[in-house]
């Protein structure tokens, strides 16, 4: 199993831009086929995101039982996010190394080692020699560090992973060995463009500066949004606790003239006619469900905006929503699937389990939102905290306890 990991890292499958997905899901198949599965691999075509350079290619194996349903399916993702200042690591981010009882690398907890998990939490049911009543379903797919769109999301367009033929999904993301994350956070990315009017900088009193009004904005939402979002915490157990509440994050701002002009010589003398901000909302699931919440969140920014005119009449600003939107999601505890991951976890660690919910999103919103599929869950060894850092690793005992658990799981669900 760990050797298996360790093969997984080696493959940098850095996205963006997206590399290496084919050979990625290619050594996923092999192993799949290895182990008595049925796969096939899937290229994304027509999805805006495969190009011929960075093609999208996803794998899904299948071993039946005696009947197709109930159908178990364990889901991980293959790409990972860059290593990013190469400084900062103490060792090669795609060694695979394997030292003090720790598997090194991108992706060793983000999530390549809980894929691994899966795939020989299946293998060792087999062979037990235990026969399945239900099946067993293993994935593995592209883009979920950028939204999942070419993964999970267009095999669930694609008839693929949807309720039609799957009754649990596990998603072996790193929330540990000891925890079963039932739900997310909703998203919603906006665009605001300030527009101004150019003049002479010399005499910026015959202009309007979209940066300072993109400024006073910015306080508007610091001053009256932020405290607002304070006083709201949700229900769902997200962790950390100091995600518990709605959150506002300015992620680009750019006005003016160029910057990239900015290392090629003096800049001419203007008053900014333009600015614009990309930012994030992360929302509740007490703020609305589906559509509902982007409403009201959106309503939320268009409102501060509002004020800011009526205060300052010479400024304008236009709100767009800028993709990849997210609705919460929520498995309920008391479905099957969490009760079930919840005993397996207390036979192997003798502790009980602990439910949590994520702060970001992941591939769960697919599976829910469009493959309509109501029991789905992350499951999976590694510290969260640890994720796109420097110096990422997986301890070896929590791939080995979380694969138990995922073995058990096949066994009391389709077993």
């Amino acid at each position: 199993m760990v050797e298996f990991a360790q093969a997984l890292i080696r493959l940098p499958t850095i996205n963006p831009p997206g590399a290496l997905y084919r050979e990625c899901a290619g050594l996923v198949a092999e192993k799949l086929a290895e182990f008595a599965f049925e796969t096939r691999v899937i290229r994304a075509d027509g999805h805006e995101h495969h190009t011929d350079a960075n093609p999208r290619f996803n794998v899904i194996g299948t071993r039946w039982g005696a009947h197709k349903r109930p159908l178990l399916h364990f889901n991980g993702h293959l790409d990972v996010v860059p290593p990013h200042d190469l400084s900062k690591w103490t060792r090669d981010p795609f060694s695979g190394a394997v030292e003090d009882g720790k598997l090194h690398g991108r992706g060793s907890t983000d999530m390549k080692a809980g894929l691994a998990a899966a795939v020989f939490a299946a293998e060792a049911f087999r062979r037990a020699g235990i026969e399945l009543n239900g099946s067993i379903q293993i994935s593995g797919t592209a883009d979920e560090e950028t939204g999942g769109f070419a993964g999970v999301a267009y095999l669930a367009k694609m008839g693929l992973l949807t309720s039609e033929t799957i009754d649990y999904v596990i998603i072996p993301e790193p929330f540990g060995a000891g925890r079963i994350c039932i739900g997310h956070k909703g998203l919603y990315w906006f665009r605001i463009t300030s527009k101004g009017h150019a003049a002479h900088g010399s005499m910026p009193y015959q202009g309007v500066s979209a940066i300072e009004n993109m400024a006073v904005l910015l306080e508007e939402f610091r001053s009256t949004l932020a405290p607002d979002l304070a006083h709201r915490i949700t229900a769902m157990p997200v962790v950390p606790p100091e995600s518990r509440y709605g959150t506002f994050n300015i992620n680009t701002i750019l006005g003016g003239q160029a910057l990239a002009e900015l290392d090629k010589g003096p800049q001419s003398p203007v008053v900014a006619d333009s600015c614009i901000i990309v930012g994030e909302r992360r929302f509740l699931l007490e703020d609305g469900d589906r559509e509902a919440g982007v409403a009201a969140v959106r309503s939320q920014l268009q409102a501060a905006i509002d004020r800011v005119v009526r205060k300052k009449p010479d400024s304008g600003f236009e709100l767009e929503d800028f993709g990849n939107t997210v609705f919460p999601t929520q498995t309920p505890p008391s479905a099957l699937l969490v009760r079930t991951l919840a005993k397996q976890i207390e036979r192997v660690s003798g502790k009980p389990a602990e439910l949590v919910a994520s702060p970001g999103s992941y591939d769960h919103k697919h599976f829910t939102h469009i493959g309509n599929i109501t029991e789905c869950v992350a499951y999976g060894p590694g510290i969260l905290e640890l994720a796109h850092q420097p110096d990422e690793y997986c301890r070896l005992s929590d791939i080995v306890d979380s694969c138990k658990v995922m073995a058990l799981a096949i066994a009391e669900l389709a077993g």
